[in-house]
């Protein structure tokens, strides 16, 4: 084993902590994030604000529980499931998989019309297209030598360009600050079905689970890096916090001054309303890197549940991963119907974090798993909760 200087291992380890925390904020930033939020600030105005604060403490809980366990225990998410309940797992990395690639369908469609809104009209490239080109340029990502290295690096450098771009939208829409602060903390009122939706959205099905196993694989593992870790896992739901409170600036500064989002594109109307024929590319923009950093996230995660089941895989991981991107482009431009198909890998995923937090919880309390590390007893409260609510979120989902 060679001996690696201390400062170059500092180094490292920051990289890869900071890598951790941008692949799971922008895994969460798709292109529903942004529909999402443009539709509930239309709906709620300035008392989105509040429904942000509990999404975002809400998201906390589960987001920590689950990074802490896994890198205590030095497994993954799947590992540690059936190490609590024999079976578990595998059923946990299946679901996981599969509503992982029904996601990127979406994911893919949404990168093809960030593409048409930059430059399509211009070059004639249609949705489909866009979406192929896309795909093509995330299984190149996962083809580089230090493809680790790269998936870090794109997630930050995209990651940036989503934020300046939003925090320039948010300033030009001019948004009522002192009222959003305001209802942040004091609202008219608070829409349950809206933070339940949201939280679903920042931690659902693959989510949850991107930075941990970046961090695993990257060999931040072990008790003593828990503490390191609970740091990288805040960074990331801040990064998707930011994220989220300017989209929600900027839309709240469009609507406060009289605008119609447009129904069938509200988070496009955030950017055209306020700057026009500009704001259309810069929205195809942020589109584009919201879903090519989710098509990543995805991608990645979901083969990393696939690696126990086969040897194979495990073997293979990097032509499987980038295997798992083609079929998803290839479905979209045979079959399309991301919307429907979305749809459907919601109501699965819907009910896996509830699943896994469970199981994770349960995990924390065993030494033969973890070790010497130690739950926090508030930590396992509030995983606890969040735990109920999205279990009936998911079935009022389902039976509703």
């Amino acid at each position: 084993m060679k001996n690696t200087p201390p400062n170059s291992t500092i180094q490292n380890s920051a990289r890869e902590l900071t890598g951790a925390a941008f692949l799971m904020a922008t895994s969460a930033i798709g292109p529903g994030f942004l529909t999402q939020t443009a539709l509930f600030t239309q709906k709620l105005g300035a008392n989105f604000a509040v429904v942000i604060v509990l999404s975002t403490l809400l998201d906390i809980a589960a987001q920590l529980t689950i990074w802490r366990v896994v890198v205590a225990s030095e497994r993954r998410a799947q590992e540690v499931a059936n190490s609590v309940l024999a079976g578990s797992g595998t059923v946990l990395a299946l679901v996981i998989a599969a509503g992982g690639l029904l996601f990127n369908i979406g994911n893919v469609a949404g990168a093809g019309l960030g593409v048409v809104s930059v430059a399509g009209a211009e070059l004639g490239i249609s949705v489909e297209w866009g979406a192929a080109i896309s795909a093509a340029l995330g299984a190149a990502l996962f083809l580089a030598p230090e493809a680790g290295k790269a998936m870090d690096r794109f997630a930050q450098i995209m990651g940036a360009v989503m934020i300046l771009l939003m925090l320039y939208v948010a300033v030009i829409a001019k948004p009522p600050l002192a009222e959003a602060l305001l209802r942040a903390v004091l609202p008219e009122r608070i829409d349950i079905a809206a933070t339940l939706t949201l939280v679903g959205g920042t931690v659902g099905g693959y989510i949850t689970f991107a930075g941990a196993h970046r961090l695993m694989d990257a060999g931040v593992v072990g008790v003593g890096a828990v503490r390191r870790v609970t740091v990288s896992a805040a960074m990331g739901i801040g990064i998707a916090a930011c994220m989220r409170v300017l989209l929600f600036m900027a839309a709240l500064g469009v609507v406060s001054g009289g605008g119609i989002l447009e129904q069938g594109n509200p988070a496009a109307s955030v950017f055209t309303l306020p700057l026009g024929e500009t704001g259309r590319r810069l929205f195809g923009v942020v589109m584009w890197a919201a879903a090519m950093t989710s098509i990543v996230g995805s991608a990645y995660t979901s083969v990393s549940f696939l690696r126990s089941l086969s040897g194979v895989i495990e073997r293979h991981q990097k032509r499987v991963v980038v295997g798992f991107i083609l079929v998803s482009a290839l479905t979209f431009v045979l079959v399309g119907k991301p919307v429907q198909i979305l749809v459907a890998a919601g109501l699965v995923n819907a009910f896996v974090v509830p699943f896994a937090l469970v199981l994770m919880l349960i995990a924390a309390y065993k030494p033969s798993l973890v070790g010497a590390y130690k739950q926090p007893l508030w930590l396992t409260l509030a995983g606890a909760f969040v735990a109920v609510l999205l279990l009936g979120m998911s079935v009022y989902a389902v039976l509703g």
